[in-house]
């Protein structure tokens, strides 16, 4: 059991107050008072070395970081220049051979690299400048503050010390005679606000933030600056491949003017096509000679090189090919048109892959730009992230909400299908919650910001989104492992290509030789390889989003599919988790009040719905609870204090039958309520049977619809809860549920779920309470509720926004569709590559006289990757 970290006390599963964030931990709370006490000075409780309470996880918070403690980050980074699989794998090798890194991940569908490292051993330049060394490049922005108050070189010190420490940050510069604050970094690690508030925080003022550069949009910039440049070179390559094709096929196009056929024209046309425009692939090519690797830019770089200097040997040295009997020919065209096939190829994928992130883009547009905040007495227009916790914020018909909150004054109802996919406007008044990001439909409101910036519940959707689409999913080791042999192999089988037509080809053997070597190199491109399970992931990652699916991680996504039993809990997953009570009945020479007002005055020392719906069932008769003294709780079976001077226990049966309570005179009674459903609570007093009451908790409307699709795709369902099991069954009749696991207590829940799989079930169990936490890890997939605890969802790898569990059986058809295509990509990309390598090798010349022009192999490889991007895209459609 956990113990608040302000008071030291123990922390029941069902009784913590929130959590909070402390140095990249988050931290559980007995009560609200403690928590209050720790957000004010958390430094005066938590100290280094003290041992981690309850649900610390270290900053980043993916699944990918359970079990990272310490002071582990993580930075994610925009990668420029990638090509394949390959080099993505040649980064992630060098990274991870960095010291102070514990993992590393490189994306190229999303074009980022994701590292996990100890900021006290590497500094985060170190990345970025093995990167650039590798031949690639890094996304990085800069911003400036103008700082009030630098007085002296010490002043200077201070402030780039501290905004150093910042994750992301990779040089800051003050400059003391101009007062201005510049600073480099890496947006997927930085926020640009959290420097203005370090540099508050020293006592100095931020007049101003200048220079651009959230994560998003930078990748988006970057997004459309290479789409461009690649639109560019493909307009002019293309333009330059046209001329050189209708030169070198006189045949064909006997009017083309004789100028256009001289060699050296040729020549000349050629030249900027291979080393400017294809620069490129020389400059990729040459970072894989240093990295001792090969890449797909080695694969174009030597296969074009190959036709283009033998075409120039052909043209300024004739006579060495007259001499060995071939009539000298030239093949400017062929590097030419390979060159701009393959950068059309890209400039399709980058398009493609800007689709593929189009619903996350989406959700960044949600983000108001600005919020009307009340200070004072007057209302003022402020940039959203210039909103602090606590502000009073006041929200007009049509207007979006821009951060978290609770109203407190006003009555509307609020659109937040964009966050939660539920389609009907959500009624809300003083007391409930809003999303930042949801639109206000009908009347204006204000409400009391509790969650900015990056907290707000819509930068979390986005974030978790994020590193679903960048994380790889198991089926993707199968095509990484194959990426990372796959060029050597190619290399190897066009060397050998080359060898035996050379030695045994028909004649000009040379020329047969080249060509074929040609071909082989070209079309044989492991982007599709590389492409087929990303793209596949942030499409199927970012269309679950659009529909309140939060999928935190490939594994997830990928493990989903495979589940053939969904475990629910019952309090307030499948029912409403609103407990009231419904029945008071007391035992002879009792009365209801005197049995309300002891069972109350135990139960008021309790947080859980149960003990709050007895003392809310007290107070509405106007009954006031006694007070108790010596309350002990016993999780899962009941409690007992001391109330004037006689001991009160209130549990279940089986507990006061420990206790050793004759429990006969109340059995029948009981048992009856029991079976309509209800939870019978019993109350002893000085060793005697006081009386009962029952509870009722309502199913949430759609829980028997949600059950009944998921046995229509053929999954077992079973309920999980600590109820008493005339109770349990009861409610999992009316939901539809034949198989029931009941008087589980809370530290037994992951048990049930490890007997499941050892029957041999892929289990999912889907929860929304902290004691659910521990078998939401044990699953193989864990879903949690969105109106359910924090501690839930980080332990979860689904979340359900709306808390719709319709939501679960989306999820698994969603886990379905994706890998489904994840498996059609492989193939095709697998297929593609084993069908036309041996064709390019010409193994259908001696059959059938059929060879394959390189300008076709290029067209060939251009279209796998295009093609595997589209299946992808197809995830945007499909319903789920």
């Amino acid at each position: 059991m956990a113990k608040d970290p302000v008071c030291g006390m123990d922390i029941a599963e069902e009784t913590s107050a929130g959590a909070s964030f402390h140095k990249g931990r988050r931290y559980y709370f007995c009560s609200t008072g403690c928590k209050e006490k720790f957000d004010a000075d958390p430094e005066q409780y938590v100290k280094e070395g003290s041992s981690e309470p309850m649900g610390t996880v270290s900053e980043g918070g993916p699944e990918e970081n359970r079990g990272t403690r310490g002071n582990t980050r993580r930075l994610d980074i925009p990668v420029t220049g990638m090509s394949c699989a390959g080099c993505a794998a040649g980064i992630e090798r060098e990274l991870k051979d960095l010291e102070g890194v514990e993992k590393a991940s490189v994306n190229f569908a999303t074009s980022r690299a994701t590292v996990f490292y100890e900021p006290r051993l590497i500094d985060p330049a170190v990345f970025v400048s093995s990167i650039e060394k590798s031949g690639y490049g890094v996304g990085k922005a800069s911003m400036e503050l103008l700082v009030e108050g630098m007085s002296c070189a010490s002043c200077v010190a201070r402030i780039e010390t501290e905004i150093g420490r910042i994750a992301g940050v990779l040089g800051v510069q003050a400059n003391l005679a101009t007062g201005r604050v510049r600073i480099e970094y890496v947006p997927g690690g930085f926020s640009p606000d959290e420097a203005g508030k370090a540099v508050t925080g020293l006592g100095y003022k931020v007049h101003e933030t200048g220079g651009k550069g959230s994560a998003e949009d930078l990748e988006a910039v970057l997004r459309e600056r290479e789409y461009r440049s690649l639109r560019k070179k493909v307009a002019a390559g293309g333009l330059l491949a046209v001329l050189i094709f209708l030169g070198g096929m006189p045949r064909l196009f006997p009017w083309v003017p004789g100028i256009l056929r001289n060699f050296f024209v040729l020549w000349a046309l050629a030249t900027p096509v291979q080393f400017v425009i294809g620069f490129q692939f020389y400059r990729g090519a040459w970072a894989s000679v240093r990295r001792r690797s090969a890449d797909m830019n080695t694969l174009i770089a030597v296969g074009t090189s190959a036709a283009y200097f033998y075409s120039v040997a052909a043209t300024i040295a004739p006579s060495f090919f007259h001499e060995a009997g071939i009539v000298p020919a030239v093949y400017f065209d062929t590097s030419a048109v390979i060159i701009v096939l393959i950068l059309f190829g890209r400039m399709l994928e980058a398009g493609a892959k800007g689709r593929a992130s189009e619903a996350i883009r989406r959700l960044m547009n949600l983000r108001p730009k600005t919020a009307r905040v009340i200070r004072g007495e007057t209302e003022t227009d402020i940039p959203v992230d210039a909103v602090e916790v606590g502000d009073i914020i006041l929200v007009r018909p049509g207007e979006r909400i821009p951060v978290d909150g609770t109203i407190i004054e006003g009555v509307s109802a609020v659109d937040e299908s964009m966050i939660s996919g539920e389609s009907l406007p959500v009624d809300k008044s003083a007391g409930d919650e809003v999303i930042g990001a949801a639109i206000n439909k009908f009347g204006s409101f204000k409400f009391r910001a509790t969650k900015v910036g990056k907290d707000t519940t819509l930068a979390q959707i986005i974030r978790l989104v994020q590193e679903a689409q960048g994380s790889k999913a198991p089926i993707q080791r199968l095509a990484d492992v194959v990426a990372g042999y796959f060029v050597p192999a190619v290399m190897s089988i066009a060397v050998l290509t080359f060898i035996v037509w050379f030695d045994f080809g028909p004649s000009p053997s040379l020329t047969f030789a080249l060509l074929n070597f040609v071909a082989v190199m070209i079309i044989a491109c492991p982007c599709a390889l590389g492409l087929a399970t990303p793209t596949a992931i942030m499409v199927g990652t970012g269309r679950g989003a659009e529909r309140g699916i939060l999928i935190r991680s490939g594994e997830g996504l990928e493990t989903a599919h495979d589940v053939d039993t969904v475990v629910f809990d019952k309090t307030g997953t499948l029912t409403c988790g609103e407990a009231v009570v419904t029945d008071v009945v007391p035992a002879a020479g009792r009365t209801e009040e005197d049995l309300l007002r002891l069972a109350a005055g135990v139960e008021r020392n309790s947080e859980h719905p149960i003990a709050q719906a007895v003392v809310k069932k007290a107070r509405e008769r106007g009954i006031e609870p006694e007070d108790s003294r010596n309350f002990e709780a016993d999780p899962g079976k009941g409690v007992v204090a001391e109330i004037l001077g006689g001991t009160v226990i209130v549990g279940t049966s089986k507990y006061l039958a420990e206790k050793g309570i004759d429990m006969e005179p109340s059995a029948a009674a009981g048992n009856s309520l029991t079976l309509n459903g209800k939870t019978v609570i019993y109350v002893a007093a000085e060793g005697r049977m006081a009386g009962f009451l029952a509870v009722a908790d309502a199913l949430k409307d759609g829980s028997a619809e949600a059950v009944a699709k998921l046995k229509a795709m053929g999954l077992g369902v079973v309920m999980l809860t600590g109820d008493q099991r005339l109770t349990a069954e009861a409610v999992a009749l009316k939901a539809g549920i034949s198989r029931v696991a009941a008087e589980i207590l809370p530290g037994e829940k992951a048990e049930v779920i490890k007997r499941l799989q050892a029957e041999g079930k892929k289990v999912a169990m889907v929860g929304d309470g902290i004691n659910d936490a521990p078998a939401l890890a044990q699953a193989d997939v864990g879903i949690a509720i969105g109106s359910g605890t924090d501690i839930a969802m980080e332990a979860a790898d689904i979340t359900l926004v709306s808390g719709d569990l319709a939501g679960v059986a989306s999820a698994i058809n969603l886990s379905r569709r994706t890998i489904r295509t994840v498996k059609q990509n492989l193939f095709w990309a697998f297929i593609y590559n084993v069908v036309g390598i041996p064709v390019a090798a010409g193994i259908l010349y001696p059959f059938f006289g059929i060879l394959l022009n390189p300008m076709l192999a290029s067209l060939a490889m251009a279209f796998s990757s295009v093609s595997v991007l589209a299946n992808s895209l197809r995830l945007k459609r499909a319903r789920i």
